[in-house]
């Protein structure tokens, strides 16, 4: 019989799904043992009297939902470090909890805390020293101080080259002392910087010995630890309400003559000797670790978001009768109109594949991180590229199928109930923050063109790339397509492989015609950005 409190229709289509739902939700959790940690944190979570909401959250003041949130962010600290005592933590629980899909449902406008621990203590274990590490991570991970990631500006945000902010070495007191030179280089962003952060990772403009050494990370406090008012020379506050993410107290913050101590510059790679003497790190990406991590961190999320949607869609589709196909029968389900279908199913697919691909990058991560601890930088441009293009293409797509499940719910999506613009809020924020969509594209569209000359001239090519040497030089006529699965990713390779070709070579005829290499790739840039949203294998 079906459910009383389950709509029959629902019932009715989960029972004919010709596919074991049990062992899809194995797979979708890598494993049975994870599924079943899951299903143990999301009852521990989602069902703890304490995290629910009394009341909608979209009935709450720009003032309500930041109490509302940060009253559950500490709770939520306080049960992860519940979890960490009994050995139940690990990084993927760590994600979901604060922002993923557990975080989300807890918090639905953002966790207040969130970059605290998605940003401040993953800045601090990358980029430290192992005594800096030692230093600060203890008072991090017990909330004994709140940080975050203060790296946009108001003037700049993905040319993190062009970050005014300024750091200068005074060898006489070994300190770093820290200005806001303009308006437009007043940190603006970071979230929980507004209210609730007392300390800061900051990036800045280093200067020692009258010589600029690009950009550094700094760990700086803000507000006094006992009383959370400023400290002189810190000018900081809530930038105010937006789209989404609403009860994360996104803030602004100036400097004026604040002085930082030589060991609070984060020293794992670059360092700073006590005489000013810089020592350069082995890589300039080094400096941009954190952002490929949350980048990782996004693809992830993304998938989960639209899965998220998709689901809200697809039930209603299923237990919402509407418009009868034949005039002499019932209503039928919405589900039942192929235009409907057409609407669903494509976002359900891009959900699983969005899925994939984050588990993927996360690997990749995961290994390129651990040779990096052993001196080896080799493949940490492919990982750099991959994040930026997957995060792009997932923020962009996701933001899309949400509006395409939103709408398919017709007027009934419009409403607060239905969590679509929550979702919608939350999802299109990662379209601009930790880069630019399109400023993303174009940055892999460079790497993109560097390996498609190294195929030219035979080189050894990193695996995502490598079948741009096969490709090289040929024509679609050189391949026998048979309609087989691997000859369908044959035909997207050489697809592929020619979109960086047409992109390539217009670069190389302008330039031939005498532009510069920086103009040639503006006026290539709707190539590039094509190029880079298909130049990839990696699956």
């Amino acid at each position: 019989m079906p459910s009383k409190t389950v709509n029959p229709d629902l019932v009715t289509e989960r029972q004919k799904a010709t596919f074991n739902v049990e062992e899809f939700t194995t797979w979708w959790n890598d494993g049975e043992e994870k599924k079943e940690e899951r299903r143990a944190l999301e009852k521990e979570f989602l069902e703890d009297p304490e995290l629910e909401d009394d009341m909608p959250v979209s009935y709450l003041s720009h003032k309500e939902l930041y109490e509302h949130g940060i009253k559950k962010a500490t709770l939520v600290a306080k049960k992860l470090r519940e979890l960490q005592d009994q050995g139940r933590t690990s990084v993927d629980n760590y994600t979901a909890i604060l922002g993923g899909s557990i975080g989300s449902a807890i918090i639905k406008e953002g966790n207040p805390m969130g970059v605290h621990f998605v940003m401040f203590l993953p800045t601090i274990m990358g980029q430290g020293t192992s005594e800096q590490q030692f230093e600060w991570l203890s008072k991090a991970w017990s909330c004994n101080i709140i940080g975050t990631y203060a790296q946009t500006e108001l003037g700049h945000g993905t040319f993190i080259r062009g970050l005014e902010t300024r750091a200068d070495y005074d060898p006489k007191t070994e300190e770093f002392v820290l200005n806001t030179p303009t308006l437009s280089g007043y940190k603006w962003w970071p979230g929980g910087l507004g209210l609730t952060a007392n300390y800061a990772v900051v990036i800045a403009q280093l200067y020692s010995k009258g010589q600029h050494h690009g950009i550094q990370p700094f760990i700086v406090q803000l507000r006094d630890e006992d009383t959370h008012m400023p400290l002189p020379g810190i000018d900081i506050g809530d930038i105010g309400t937006k789209l989404g993410m609403k009860s994360v107290n996104n803030g602004y913050l100036g400097f004026k003559n604040v002085r930082v101590p030589r060991k609070n510059m984060l020293m794992k790679n670059a360092q700073v000797l006590p005489d000013g003497t810089f020592v350069k790190s082995p890589s300039s990406v080094l400096t941009y670790g954190t952002m490929v991590f949350v980048r990782v961190v996004i693809i992830r999320d993304a998938a989960y978001r639209l899965a998220k949607a998709a689901t809200i869609a697809t039930r209603y589709s299923a237990v919402r009768r509407q418009s009868p196909i034949d005039p002499s029968e019932p209503e039928p389900q919405v589900i039942d109109h192929i235009t409907q279908r057409l609407k669903l199913f494509p976002e359900i697919c891009k959900a699983i594949i969005y899925k994939v691909a984050g588990d993927y990058i996360w690997n990749m991560y995961n290994h390129v991180t651990g040779d990096l601890e052993k001196g080896n930088l080799d493949r940490l441009p492919e990982l750099h590229s991959l994040a930026c293009v997957l995060k792009a293409l997932s923020s962009s797509d996701t933001t899309n199928g949400i509006e395409v499940c939103r709408m398919s719910c017709g007027g009934h999506g419009y409403m607060d109930q239905s969590a679509f613009p929550t979702i919608y809020g939350l999802a299109t924020a990662a379209c601009t923050y930790e880069g630019e969509n399109t400023v993303l594209y174009l940055q892999t569209s460079r790497y993109l063109l560097k390996a498609w000359s190294q195929a030219l001239k035979g080189e050894p090519l990193v695996p995502s790339v490598a079948y741009l040497g096969d490709v090289a030089g040929k024509r679609i006529t050189d391949f026998y397509f048979d309609g087989s699965l691997t000859d369908i990713v044959r035909a997207m390779e050489f697809v592929a492989a020619n979109k960086i070709k047409v992109a390539y070579d217009h670069v190389e005829q302008r330039k031939a015609e005498g532009m510069s290499h920086e103009h040639a790739a503006n006026y290539t840039g709707i190539e590039l950005t094509q190029a880079s949203a298909v130049g990839f294998f990696v699956l």
